[in-house]
């Protein structure tokens, strides 16, 4: 079995800004680089409800999708299935948690796993995976101080 990936971290915010930042806010913080088209401008859409889409769609109108909403419980979490850059068959599951902890923070539990399903290739999309989170991160937890 391939371990998830296990992420936590603190945001200095309320969750309920934490959420917004990241399912409605996306395209003020996502790195073009992490995005299918790596266009600057492209915009992030998290449709808000089980079933929604995740996509992204260029200045130009193309649109990518990235996945699924599975699970929508603002401002507690969400739970979506992940499959930018591959098939949608081989989605990988991405559970967020936001907790309210003291100081109006937020702590921010990410479990990204799925990766058996990917067969031999599964521990390195893991590790591509983990690569990807790292860049993504920190600009998210900068636009949710603001």
């Amino acid at each position: 079995m391939i371990e998830p990936l296990r992420i936590s971290f603190e945001v200095a915010c309320p969750p309920d800004h934490a959420f917004e930042t990241w399912t409605e806010r996306a395209s003020a913080w996502w790195p073009p680089q992490h995005t299918m088209s790596h266009q600057p401008g492209a915009e992030i859409v998290f449709e808000p409800r089980p079933g929604g889409r995740i996509f992204e769609r260029t200045p130009q109108g193309e649109e990518f999708e990235w996945g699924e909403i599975v699970r929508w419980d603002p401002p507690r979490g969400l739970s979506y299935r992940w499959h930018i850059a591959t098939d949608p068959a081989n989605a990988t599951e991405v559970e967020i948690v936001f907790r309210e902890m003291p100081g109006s923070t937020t702590r921010i539990e990410i479990e990204h796993g799925g990766w058996d399903r990917l067969g031999e290739i599964g521990q390195a999309w893991r590790d591509a995976n983990r690569a990807g989170w790292d860049g993504v991160l920190p600009p998210y937890a900068e636009a949710a101080r603001s």
